[in-house]
């Protein structure tokens, strides 16, 4: 029997319900993100302007796979026992890891970009077993907390995953070094899988169709005739491609309007993460662990005023290029500030839409609708990129592209205030 008290964060990890899913998962993000930025900085050193290619090349790779086989990914998570697969996903990492040290000891291109894809691959496979399972090992009151704390996990492991890769890599043996961490975060991702609660199949009668594009449009169909699943994964979709577009335009507003470099960048991701795993927790806290959306419209205001206010008050700095300079000015601190509560009404905002998925879904099809959760999210996310690229093509700035898109976000919260707000 349940308290009616919601549980916390630390709590809930003590439970082995729900560290090793935990643990498994934040291992294999800070593995993909590690592998790949340092791949993207020896391609940068290595070749010049076509390192932005090479870079370009290697996202699209890694994304690709959860567009292409994610509803497949979904029928193999409803129809097979979810823990088995996760510890099946886990191996084929590992084995990737190691061609990976083998691509980084011969400086081979085809491996690596290989390699990428893999990760892809198995990152695509792993999703809607992570995000399915959820709800058959925690109970209503604990869905939001676990949310939170999957998500809080995977921004801190991209962070860690992208500073680690890009540093190391440049030192001397970093390509060494890197192949080493990586087989070694991702073997202990593999041993906390496999403390796993055992659990039986969700849907053992399902037939599986191997055509991608029939399942996909099947996925996606059936996702629609469920109201709420649909719009909530609008709502997610588009808080990863709100996402998306503020990372890649930190570079060139750091570079170009604030004047700084690299440590800057750094220091912008590291707040950003922070404040979506700030929100994501704290939402179970804000809601008492109710599956509500009733925060949603309120955080995509706030997320709309916070992301203006950034990048009016990056376009009307002069300069702050050091991170010095940033912790000693009010411009500093306001962009700081603004950044953080942006990241963390993000994490709020998004919880809540992944909680009602999973809680709405039937038990047989949980994850084919996170199946089609992340096929939305990889065209929101290709959508965006396009579109980042189309407006730097133009000339505009970065910090004006921002601004459109917290304009376009002021349109969104306007939707998720007619779509979720409580009704008498």
């Amino acid at each position: 029997m349940h308290s009616d008290t919601p549980p916390t964060a630390l709590g809930l990890l003590s439970t082995r319900r729900f560290w090793p899913l935990a643990l498994s998962q934040a291992a294999s993000a800070l593995v993909d993100n590690l592998v790949k930025n340092a791949m993207v900085v020896l391609a940068v050193f290595g070749s010049g302007n076509q390192g932005t290619a090479f870079a370009a090349l290697a996202g699209a790779l890694f994304i690709a796979p959860y567009a292409i086989l994610s509803a497949t990914a979904g029928q193999l998570a409803d129809r097979l026992a979810k823990p088995r697969l996760i510890l099946l996903t886990k191996y084929a990492e590992l084995a990737l890891l190691v061609l990976a040290a083998l691509g980084f000891f011969l400086t081979s291109t085809p491996i690596l970009l290989a390699v990428m894809f893999g990760l892809g691959v198995q990152a695509a496979l792993f999703s809607p077993l992570k995000y399915g399972i959820l709800p058959e090992l925690l109970s209503g009151r604990e869905l939001l907390a676990g949310n939170g704390l999957i998500e809080a996990s995977t921004f801190v492991a991209i962070l860690l995953g992208t500073v680690a890769g890009g540093a190391l890599v440049i030192l001397p043996g970093g390509s060494v070094i890197v192949a080493v961490l990586g087989l070694a975060v991702s073997l202990s991702g593999l041993l906390a899988a496999r403390a796993i609660p055992a659990l039986p199949p969700a849907a053992t009668e399902l037939q599986l169709d191997w055509n991608l594009y029939a399942e996909t449009t099947r996925v996606l169909a059936a996702a629609r005739h469920i109201p709420i699943i649909w719009r909530s994964l609008l709502g997610i979709s588009w808080f990863w491609a709100l996402g998306a577009t503020v990372l890649a335009e930190f570079p060139a507003l750091v570079r170009d309007e604030l004047g700084a470099g690299g440590a800057v960048v750094t220091l912008l991701l590291t707040i950003f993460a922070l404040g979506v795993g700030i929100g994501s927790v704290a939402c179970g806290k804000l809601l008492h662990g109710a599956l509500t959306p009733r925060l949603v419209p309120w955080m995509g205001l706030g997320m709309t005023l916070f992301l203006a206010d950034f990048a009016w008050t990056a376009s009307a700095t002069t300069t702050l290029p050091t991170i010095s300079a940033m912790l000693t000015s009010l411009q500093g601190w306001r962009l700081i500030a603004d950044l953080l509560l942006l990241a963390a009404c993000g994490g709020a905002y998004s919880v809540p839409l992944y909680a009602l998925v999973q809680a709405n879904a039937p038990h047989d099809a949980r994850a084919r609708m996170i199946a089609a959760n992340n096929i939305a999210n990889a065209i929101a996310m290709v959508v965006g990129g396009v579109a980042i690229a189309v407006l730097a093509a133009l000339g505009l700035a970065a910090s004006t592209t921002l601004l459109a898109t917290a304009v376009l976000n002021a349109l969104v919260a306007a939707w998720a205030w007619k779509c979720f707000r409580p009704r008498r």
